[in-house]
């Protein structure tokens, strides 16, 4: 029976998805998930009396189409355990095509509108490495930098500026080649690429704070360490040293050095309030473990019924899958969510939306059985969510009547 019902599933989604399409465009997402949910119940229940795979090698099957279900997992051998224990989340690498998660910086992030936060993810790691090599330059000052430098971009398509500075970093050829190194282990010192770039900044700027510093000391010059030490970077050192502060008096020290140095020290706030999240480790909670363990998946698929604790299954995650995964992996293997969006409302105790920290749970599309839809909160308003197919796991505001649960 069971064999008859998987060999007529894509026919039945077909079927299901091209009925969903005829319903009203605002109930299509609560019916998608109404199904998906529904579909993960039924395999985690029709699980146990699948035959096992036979014992060949593993091939790994192309990602099936949104509306496809994947067929049920095999069972597991009686004496071993149901899940096992995820990877640390340090040896996770960022996932998907962040490409895709085209959700621009929120409003509530100012004058940071340039870069998908899937394009931030790729740098966090290396801004945060960058942030240590001196007291002077932290990580939301280089993500300012980055921001007002070149938006995020990077790669062969990066674009180059007029005075042929290339790169995220936008560096000169002379300033790379003496800053620029191989970080990431390559073989190589790409100034197109992100690892070596932002490290490259992070040298130069902490040189060029520390000789200011020095400068200062001796009466040289005057100002902020750090302002002059990002006009350094847009104008050049020497152009602090012969203004004996914040360079002045030439057009483009007026109109560009100026204002760069002003947007980036206005931006330096926001930057580490948006990095908070990535930074897993950096309050020490557990709920911010949570989130950093969302993040890692940026810009991969939505899949109907998709993951579950030991990652994504079938290319990809649906909204429970995505929350299932990400509280399992935080918490160590500690705890282990039910699967689908209505049975996770039921763990934990509501709290007041004002009163939601990193790593809460979010609830809506509210339906007669429930919430249609789950989020993990990341704070200032945001969330990380599977948001539906033709979707990918992407950051964006709280919607309209979200509940709250708090799990840890």
């Amino acid at each position: 029976m069971i064999q008859s019902v998987e060999a007529a599933s894509p026919a039945a989604s077909k079927q299901l998805d091209d009925a969903i399409e005829m319903l009203p465009e605002q109930v299509q997402g609560q019916a998608r998930q109404t199904v998906s949910d529904a579909a993960a119940a039924a395999s985690d229940a029709a699980r146990p009396y699948l035959p096992p795979e036979p014992p060949a090698a593993a091939v790994v099957p192309a990602a099936p189409p949104a509306a496809q279900l994947p067929p049920p997992a095999p069972a597991p051998a009686v004496a071993a355990p149901r899940y096992e224990t995820p990877p640390a989340l340090a040896d996770i690498p960022f996932a998907g095509d962040l490409s895709r998660a085209v959700s621009s910086l929120p409003a509530a992030f100012p004058g940071v509108s340039l870069a998908p936060i899937g394009a931030i993810a790729v740098f966090v790691p290396w801004l945060q490495k960058a942030g240590q090599i001196c007291d002077g330059v932290k990580a939301p000052t280089l993500a300012a930098l980055y921001n007002a430098e070149n938006g995020f971009r990077f790669g062969p398509t990066a674009p180059v500026s007029r005075d042929g500075a290339k790169g995220p970093g936008q560096f000169m050829p002379g300033t790379w080649e003496k800053y620029g190194k191989d970080a990431d282990g390559d073989g190589k010192a790409d100034i197109l690429g992100v690892a070596d770039s932002v490290m490259a900044s992070g040298h130069l700027l902490c040189d060029m704070y520390g000789e200011i510093d020095g400068w200062k000391k001796q009466g040289l010059v005057q100002g902020d360490t750090l302002d002059l030490t990002i006009a350094g970077y847009n104008a050049g050192v020497g152009a602090v040293r012969r203004s004996a502060g914040m360079p002045s008096g030439l057009p483009d020290y007026e109109n560009q050095t100026k204002p760069y140095v002003k947007k980036i020290r206005a931006t330096e706030a926001q930057f580490a309030m948006l990095l908070a999240p990535f930074f897993g480790n950096s309050d020490g909670s557990i709920g911010s473990k949570v989130v950093e363990a969302a993040l890692r998946f940026i810009g991969l698929p939505y899949v109907w019924g998709g993951g579950n604790v030991n990652g994504p299954s079938g290319g990809g995650f649906d909204c429970s899958g995505l929350t299932s995964y990400a509280v399992y992996a935080a918490t160590g293997d500690k705890l282990t969510l039910p699967r689908t969006s209505e049975t996770q409302w039921n763990i934990g105790v509501e709290i007041p939306l004002e009163a939601a920290r990193p790593g809460d749970l979010l609830f809506g599309n509210w339906q007669s059985g429930g919430p249609g839809h789950v989020a993990i909160y990341m704070g200032n308003g945001q969330m990380v969510h599977a948001p539906q197919t033709g979707d990918v796991v992407k950051v964006g505001p709280v919607f309209d009547g979200m509940k709250v649960r708090r799990i840890l």
